[in-house]
C-alpha cells in the first residue's frame, strides 16, 4: 500500500482493537490489524466480514459472546458448501442440534465454538428455542428445491436472521417489543440482500434461493441460472425480493424511537443493507454486475458514523 498508515485507538468503542488508517485524497481506508482475536472473532473476520465489523462496536461485555453466537451461525451456514451430499449436511446439523442439547445439559462438546457458545447461553441466559429455529430453517440448505414463493423465502430468513438477531437482543441485555420487532425486520433484511448478493455463487453451485413462483411468473426456469444464462426475466425476480427486503428495513426503521438504545449493536447490519440494495438498484438488479464484487472501503465509517449517532 503505497500511503503512509497513522495507527490509533478507537477509545470507549473498539478498545482493545488498533485501526491502521491510510490517508488517501478524501476517501480514507480503514485497515483493520487485529491482534489477540479469539478463534469465534477470527473466523468471521475471515469469513462473515459485515457483521464482523457490526460487532466490533458492541459493548466490550457482550462482544465474545456475540462473537460466538456468530461463529455458530457460520457454522450452521456453511453446512451446505462443506458436504459433497445432503446426508452428509444432515448428519453435520444433527451433530449442532446435539451440541446445543449438550450445552443446555451442562455438558458441552468439545468444540472451539462449542465452548464459547456454551459460556455465552449461561453467561447471558439465551434462549433455547432462538438457537432450535435457526437449526431447523438451516435444514433448508440441504434441499435443492427453489423456495415456493416469496411467503416461504421470508419465512426462511426469518428462522436463520432473525432468529440471531433476537439472541443478540439477548446478549445485549434488551427484550422489549418495539426492539424485538425492529430487530425481527432487520434479520429478515439481512438475509434477502444477502441472498440476492449471492446469486452467482449458489447458482454455480446449482441452488437456488429465489422464489419458484416468481421465476416462473418471470418466465425463467432454474437450469437458466445453473447455465449462467438468466436473461432479463431475473433483473425482474431480484427487484421483487428486493423490494421486500427495503419493506422490512424500513418497518425497521419506523421503530427507531422506541427501541432500547442498548440494541443498536444488533440493529446496526441495517446500515448494510441500504448500502446494498442501493448498489443493487444502481446495477439495474443484475446480481451479475461486476460493481456488486467490489467492497466498499467505507462501510466501517458508514457504521462508526450511524454509531456514534445511536441509528440505524
Amino acid at each position: 500500500m503505497g500511503s503512509s498508515c497513522r495507527f490509533k485507538e478507537l477509545p470507549g468503542i473498539i478498545p482493545k482493537f488498533r485501526f491502521a488508517v491510510p490517508y488517501v485524497g478524501f476517501h480514507p481506508l480503514v485497515a483493520c490489524i487485529m491482534t489477540g482475536l479469539s478463534y469465534c472473532a477470527d473466523q468471521l473476520r475471515r469469513l462473515d466480514h459485515d457483521r464482523f465489523l457490526c460487532l466490533l462496536l458492541a459493548p466490550a461485555a457482550a462482544r465474545e459472546a456475540l462473537f460466538a453466537l456468530y461463529a455458530f451461525n457460520l457454522e450452521v451456514a456453511c453446512i451446505r458448501e462443506l458436504v459433497s451430499e445432503p446426508l452428509l449436511g444432515r448428519i453435520r446439523l444433527q451433530w449442532w442440534h446435539e451440541a446445543v442439547d449438550g450445552i443446555y445439559a451442562g455438558r458441552p462438546a468439545p468444540h472451539p465454538v462449542v465452548g464459547p457458545l456454551a459460556e455465552a447461553v449461561r453467561g447471558f441466559g439465551l434462549s433455547r428455542e432462538h438457537f432450535e429455529r435457526l437449526l431447523e430453517a438451516r435444514a433448508f440448505d440441504l434441499d435443492d428445491d427453489a423456495p415456493a414463493d416469496l411467503d416461504a423465502l421470508i419465512d426462511y430468513a426469518e428462522g436463520t436472521s432473525a432468529s440471531l438477531s433476537l439472541l443478540s437482543l439477548e446478549t445485549l441485555g434488551v427484550d422489549d417489543v418495539a426492539s424485538r420487532r425492529a430487530a425481527r425486520h432487520v434479520g429478515i433484511a439481512w438475509a434477502l440482500s444477502g441472498l440476492l448478493r449471492a446469486i452467482p455463487f449458489h447458482s454455480s453451485m446449482r441452488r437456488v434461493y429465489l422464489p419458484a413462483t416468481l421465476i416462473r411468473d418471470a418466465g425463467m426456469d432454474a437450469c437458466d441460472l445453473f447455465a449462467g444464462r438468466p436473461g432479463r426475466g431475473l433483473s425482474r425476480v431480484v427487484e421483487e425480493v428486493a423490494g421486500s427486503a427495503r419493506s422490512h428495513l424500513d418497518a425497521s426503521r419506523l421503530l427507531r424511537r422506541e427501541t432500547d438504545t442498548r440494541a443498536l449493536a444488533a440493529l446496526l447490519p441495517a446500515i448494510l443493507v441500504e448500502i446494498y440494495l442501493g448498489k443493487l438498484g444502481s446495477a439495474g438488479f443484475d446480481p451479475y454486475d461486476r460493481r456488486l464484487a467490489t467492497v466498499g472501503a467505507g462501510n466501517i465509517l458508514r457504521l462508526l458514523f450511524n454509531r456514534a449517532r445511536g441509528r440505524y
